[in-house]
Formats: C-alpha cells, structure tokens, sequence
C-alpha cells in the first residue's frame, strides 16, 4: 500500500501537524478515521474480508468502508472516497451515527466517524487488491459471529459493533 500524508489530530480533534502514515503508525501519532456501514434493503451489512495483502488485519471481516482520512480531506469525504475505491459505488445518501476514539492495534490511534447508508448488492464492485469477498449479514448473525469467532473479525470492527449493540466496548464515544 502507498504511503499517505494523514493529519496528526489532538484529544479534541483538532489538527496540529500532518505526517505520513507510515511514521504516524511507527511513532503511535493519533489521526483520524471513517467507517460506513452500509445496509441492502432487508436489513444486512455488507461485511467485507480484507484481502490477505492488507498491512493490517488480513483476511478479517470488517465493516462495508474502513478508510483514514488524508491530511484536508473531512470525513465524510473519506467515507464518500472509500466507498469508491474500495466499492466501486457512488451516490450513497449517508447519515452520522457517532464519533469514537480508540486504540486499534499497537501504535494506531484514531478518533473516527461512523456513518451508515442503504445500498444495493447490484451495485459493488469491489477492488481485489483490498477485499477478497464481500458478503450481506444480518446484525444477529454480526452478532453471533463475533460471540462465536472472534477471530474472524478486525479487532476494531468487534469493539465498534459491541459499542452498537449497547455492549461493553474498549472505545470512547465522542458524539453520537
């Protein structure tokens, strides 16, 4: 993956530097972050599995978008960038569903935006290089899967779903 420039934020988010993402990572410098969740019309989220070249978490499941945010761009932006190149979609109408800060592996820092939307599974075209399958799953089998297989999931993606079901999450809520 191609290094990136990604602004340096402090506890009340604001920006007070920019670095490349490699020595934010290296140096545990916090950023900032965006996931979407995307819904098809009978209620499932499309999971997506990281591809097994992903630098973090490979071949986990993970939300429909989890995606940095690049230094100036805001975070709906991001969101909008990710479903893209991650998706191939576009033109998705998202609504915010909360703020977080949180530790998501060894020097990861970030304060993240979460935002969800409707899409239909005619739709994505999912980039190779980043996801190996994409699948619909109902937020019961999200659920069970995490109670169950653990392991199978992004650390992240497990802290930010537990903090979804109204369960004990290692996260910090910002703003809902």
């Amino acid at each position: 993956m191609a290094d990136e420039l990604l602004d340096i934020v402090n506890d009340q988010d604001e920006v007070i530097g920019r670095e490349m993402r490699s020595v934010i990572h290296e140096r545990g410098l916090q950023h900032r972050g965006v996931h979407v969740f995307l819904f098809d019309a009978d209620g499932r989220m499309l999971i997506q599995k990281r591809s097994a070249d992903r630098a973090s978490s490979p071949s986990l499941l993970d939300c429909s978008v989890s995606e940095h945010v690049k230094a100036g761009e805001g975070y709906l932006e991001a969101a909008f960038r990710g479903m893209k190149e991650e998706l191939g979609v576009e033109g998705i109408d998202l609504q915010p569903l909360g703020k977080i800060k949180m530790e998501y592996g060894p020097n990861d820092f970030e304060i993240s935006r979460i935002y969800e939307g409707r899409v239909k599974p005619e739709q994505v075209r999912f980039d190779p290089a980043e996801i190996s399958e994409i699948r619909f799953m109902s937020l019961h089998e999200i659920r069970a899967g995490i109670e169950n297989q653990k392991w199978m999931y992004c650390g992240w993606f497990v802290e930010i779903m537990n903090w979804h079901f109204s369960q004990p999450a290692r996260l910090t809520v910002l703003d809902e």
